[in-house]
């Protein structure tokens, strides 16, 4: 069970909160891609070459940087899902929002690009069960709600 539930206008007006952190998220996942990538290729250059000086200093700016970089993503990803919402995947900019159609726990998703939440899915379901919101069904989610602490 959620501690809080959305109704699609609560999720509505998260967007403009959420996203800047979202696409940072996303930008530094990317770092951090990169960066993994280039201390893996030291490591195949390492054992290739057996007993050579490997480029000390380099590697630890290198490992500092992905540190940073790691600690930041976390920070950016914990800000989002300290609203209630979950993030479901940083390459496609996947976001939930915990909430109850029909008395059933379901998510309204969005996805970062588009402009409002047009979507749910149950929750076994992810990204490839979502469904279009008809504004008739929104009604049927929960009202606003104070979050439980």
């Amino acid at each position: 069970m959620a501690e809080k539930y959305f109704n699609r206008q609560e999720a509505q007006e998260l967007l403009p909160i959420i996203e800047p952190h979202l696409e940072q998220a996303r930008q530094q996942k990317q770092r951090l891609e990169a960066l993994e990538a280039d201390l893996a290729r030291a490591v195949s250059r390492l054992m290739l070459l057996g007993g050579s000086y490997p480029p000390y200093a380099e590697l630890a700016g290198k490992k500092a940087e992905h540190d940073k970089v790691v600690a930041k993503l976390v920070e950016l990803v914990n800000k989002i899902q300290q609203t209630g919402c979950v993030v479901k995947d940083l390459d496609m900019g996947l976001v939930d929002f915990p909430s109850l159609l029909r008395g059933e726990e379901v998510y309204l998703c969005w996805k970062l690009g588009e402009e409002r939440i047009g979507y749910w899915h149950r929750i076994e379901e992810g990204f490839a069960g979502r469904k279009p919101l008809d504004d008739s069904k929104s009604a049927e989610l929960p009202p606003p709600s104070p979050r439980v602490q």
